[in-house]
């Protein structure tokens, strides 16, 4: 099936969806799971959401910017000195413009930069500029040692309480570097499902809060 098909066979009127007209991010580091955001892009398209892509430049060695561009329907951004439409900085416009920045896949380099303040490309920079009370997802992708190697594990617990992240997956199974363990990102539908609850909590709530609520 291609990726411009989508997966969903009911085919969602986007009228009715919670995603109609909200502005999301998804953002890609370097991975074979970059394929599945193709999916991801391709879902959130037919349900109505305005879709702006991010990719590193590793993420650009296993899938396109052109096939994003397609999907999204909108210019693809891959480094941190290109220029579109934005009349601000770029970083600082996207950051501002989306309602929902989605990491997927995140890779543990990618994981490891956020966690320790760098921002060197434009995923990283975007995350960096974001207002506290826009929501961040990530989706983890790599191999199963990685994942469980303690200094990843530390970065998580950095981006869940410093930061106030959320995360999806990962899963469990078999993994390209023919191994099976933990570290595979979640399904399109699954990431779907996750985007779905954040952006309609982010509704009901009927304003902005922080990621995390300040200490009294």
């Amino acid at each position: 099936m291609s990726p411009c098909s989508g997966t969903d066979p009911d085919n969602q009127d986007s009228s009715g969806s919670v995603l109609a007209d909200r502005k999301v991010i998804i953002a890609l580091s370097g991975g074979i799971a970059c394929y599945k955001s193709a999916v991801l892009v391709s879902l959130l398209s037919q349900r109505g959401a305005a879709v702006r892509v991010l990719m590193t430049e590793a993420a650009t060695k296993f899938i396109t910017p052109l096939t994003f561009q397609s999907l999204s329907g909108r210019p693809v951004l891959t480094s941190i000195w290109q220029c579109d439409d934005q009349p601000q900085s770029q970083h600082i416009g996207l950051a501002h413009w989306c309602e929902l920045l989605v990491i997927a896949p995140a890779s543990a380099d990618l994981m490891a930069k956020i966690a320790a303040g760098l921002n060197s490309d434009i995923v990283s920079l975007v995350a960096s500029a974001l207002p506290q009370t826009t929501p961040v997802l990530l989706a983890p992708a790599m191999n199963a040692e990685m994942w469980k190697n303690p200094i990843t594990q530390r970065n998580l617990q950095t981006l869940k309480q410093v930061l106030g992240y959320e995360f999806v997956g990962p899963d469990t199974g078999w993994q390209a570097c023919r191994t099976s363990g933990p570290g595979r990102m979640s399904d399109p539908e699954v990431t779907l499902q996750a985007i779905e609850r954040i952006l309609y909590s982010s509704t009901s709530n009927h304003q902005s809060t922080p990621r995390l609520a300040a200490e009294s």
